[in-house]
């Protein structure tokens, strides 16, 4: 891939840039808001820069075509960047956070190791407080993110089924869906005899070869070789380095990598005036431009914000109604899994089920609990990640270990429980009095509580799943009632809303408090709903951009 307009660390000379210092747009964060708004922006002739705290992933260093493969997904490339430790790594205080955060530092950002299930939000998560009593509604809805949807999963490519009745009548073209797995198609057996809708999984993973746009190059096809979150050597998993980046950088955005932002800087008048950031050896640097957008997850643009107080603003750059940081939802997670009698190798193929179930997502007050959960078939782990307990049941060392791998490794599937996640003020994100971040600043300290509906919603959950897997003929079931290390949605701590007063951004992501400063990642949420952000997250960013485009012109 040819990388023209990408700055390195290797372009710093003598603590300055060899490009112009200053911008029109300056972007926080290449990851999928990020790469999104920066394809999107520069259609408009205006001077782009990106900055990311990491650097481009290497096709030799992706690990999935290795055998030691398990290993590495517990090392370097373990999603938790608590565990991975690597140099360019967000420090997070996570001490006093009942799940940890997972997130990647990389072109792409945690595209590069994901497992690509895309969905949209439902029309009702933008209404919970006029529907069900709960969170707030939203200052947008899903009409208004329908043609952003649309051009985001173009550009991403979405294999799946037209029609999913969970959904307004809407035909988007989808590539064709990706076949279930023998653990996926017998729960869809048993959530027929159930009278459960189910439907195949939106996944951007390309069941045949997309181009997504006519200067963009072919991404090749799945061939279910798996695991999906240690990137995949065919390119078939759109991870926004591979979609959007390159049409980006050749539109003229300019890509600044192993640069760690650590203020936003602002003039007199509460306008934005740009940006101050670190290099890999410490230099500091200086940007200037009318507007900054934070795309950094809802985690490292809130540490930012705090970073960023000044005499006009001591409590946080934005932060005039105190709600900066506050209203983290993390979308907790349960897993019940099923022992079968004969092989059904449910660790071969795609990580990401190929089955999703909506029945239980909208609110019935009769469950005792508001809002719902989506279910969705869960591949299984590897033999060394079986061995070490994996799937939620230690495997005992000594005389009966083998025996009992035997009857789990490759007998295994698994329903996971994704539960709608309302905003609650004591989760929230601060800056941590104990942990100092690689760039020298107070690292984010994040707080983190399920909330009592989100636990009533998952273990009702718990009990469907257990009883569509016995549905499926499994002898054996056992649930995981929270996965403690499974917080790689990061939502709501800037969320938009219309009063000042009660929320850190408006309808278009651009500050209350700071005329030009946008944050267009998960922040920018007001609820969580129950189904993976991406999709929204990116077609929110391409809404933001077109606004920053119309009120420019």
């Amino acid at each position: 891939m040819q990388m023209l307009n990408v700055v390195s660390n290797a372009n710093l000379l003598c603590g300055y840039l060899m490009l112009s210092d200053q911008a029109d747009v300056i972007i926080v964060g290449a990851g999928a808001a990020g790469a999104a708004a920066a394809w999107r922006l520069s259609r408009g002739g205006l001077k782009i820069i990106c900055l990311d705290r990491g650097n481009w992933q290497r096709k030799d260093d992706m690990p999935a075509t290795s055998d030691d493969w398990e290993i590495l997904r517990q090392t370097r490339w373990n999603p938790s960047p608590a565990k991975r430790n690597l140099h360019f790594d967000l420090a997070i205080d996570a001490t006093e956070s009942m799940i940890k955060p997972l997130a990647y530092a990389a072109v792409g950002g945690s595209t590069v190791m994901w497992s690509c299930h895309f969905p949209r939000f439902h029309p009702s998560d933008f209404r919970t407080y006029t529907l069900d009593g709960v969170g707030d509604d939203w200052p947008i809805g899903y009409e208004d993110l329908l043609p952003y949807y649309a051009i985001n999963e173009k550009m991403m490519g979405v294999s799946g089924a037209v029609g999913n009745p969970a959904y307004p009548a809407d035909t988007p073209p989808r590539l064709p869906p990706l076949p279930l797995s023998e653990g996926a198609r017998r729960i869809a057996t048993s959530f027929n005899k159930l009278g459960w809708s189910w439907w195949p999984a939106e996944l951007a993973i390309n069941s045949v070869p997309y181009t997504n746009a006519p200067e963009g190059g072919t991404r090749g096809q799945c061939v279910h070789c798996g695991p999906c979150e240690m990137n995949c050597p065919h390119g078939a998993k759109a991870t926004t380095d591979l979609v959007y980046w390159p049409l980006a950088i050749k539109a003229g955005v300019r890509l600044v990598t192993g640069a760690r932002v650590t203020k936003v800087l602002t003039d007199s008048r509460n306008a934005t005036q740009g940006i101050v950031y670190k290099d890999s050896d410490g230099s500091e640097h200086r940007l200037t431009a009318p507007i900054v957008i934070l795309a950094a997850n809802a985690v490292g643009s809130a540490r930012l914000l705090h970073l960023s107080a000044n005499r006009s603003n001591p409590y946080g750059l934005a932060n005039r109604s105190g709600l900066v940081g506050k209203r983290l939802m993390l979308h907790p997670l349960a897993r019940v899994t099923g022992l079968f009698k004969d092989q059904i190798d449910g660790h071969k193929g795609l990580s990401a089920g190929t089955l999703v179930s909506h029945h239980f997502y909208e609110t019935d007050m009769k469950r005792g609990f508001r809002r719902g959960f989506k279910m969705q078939a869960l591949g299984t782990h590897g033999p060394a990640f079986t061995a070490s307990g994996s799937l939620g049941r230690r495997m005992p060392w000594g005389a009966t270990h083998h025996r009992e791998f035997e009857r789990h490794f490759g007998y295994a599937y698994s329903l996971s429980i994704c539960s709608d996640d309302m905003p609650d003020l004591q989760n929230q994100v601060s800056l941590s009095d104990t942990l100092i971040a690689d760039d020298d600043l107070p690292a984010a300290k994040m707080i983190y509580r399920i909330p009592d509906d989100a636990r009533k919603a998952l273990d009702y959950g718990l009990g469907k799943a257990a009883e569509a897997l016995r549905h499926a003929g499994c002898y054996d079931t056992f649930e995981t009632q929270t996965l403690p290390d499974a917080g790689f949605h990061l939502m709501g701590t800037a969320r938009m809303g219309h009063d000042p007063e009660t929320s850190v951004t408006n309808e278009w992501c651009e500050s209350h408090d700071i005329k030009g400063l946008f944050v267009i990642d998960g922040g920018a949420f007001v609820t969580a709903a129950a189904v993976n952000p991406t999709n929204t997250i990116q077609a929110i960013s391409l809404r933001t951009s077109d606004h920053i485009l119309t009120r420019g012109r």
